[in-house]
């Protein structure tokens, strides 16, 4: 068995698309007719993907169904960046709005930061802390 890649299944695929490569900055590998894309998020490595919902719901069944919304997240993208408090501000310039302001969580061992995608899935930047403090 070999690892693809965590899909999203979104409803709005263009919204998801440009906010996943002009307002986070991920490398698009591919953008296939407005149901398919996948990013870059290491050298080489296509580890993150959006799909169209509505055309992957007939191939489980689920066609009948809507996407949950208004629970708790159930998942999490979480990415690791040189510097939270700087990702923080840059992404704030561009208008992005943040579930929190960065925060130390000492027991994890990271500085982290929160945000939702426009389909409400929960996105993290971390930092390692340092562990010689």
């Amino acid at each position: 068995m070999k690892f693809s890649n965590v899909r999203l299944l979104v409803k709005d695929y263009r919204k998801c698309f440009d906010f996943y490569t002009q307002q986070l900055g991920l490398e698009a590998a591919w953008d296939v007719e407005e149901c398919y894309g996948s990013f870059k998020v290491a050298n080489g490595i296509e580890g993150l993907a959006i799909f169209t919902s509505d055309l992957m719901a007939p191939a489980v069944g689920n066609a009948d169904k809507t996407q949950p919304t208004g629970y708790r997240e159930k998942s999490m993208i979480s990415f690791e960046v040189d510097n939270v408090d700087e990702t923080y501000q840059a992404l704030s310039a561009k208008g992005l709005k943040f579930i929190n302001e960065p925060i130390d969580m000492p027991g994890w061992g990271m500085r982290v930061v929160h945000l939702y995608d426009p389909e409400e899935n929960l996105i993290e930047f971390y930092s390692p802390l340092n562990q010689s403090e």
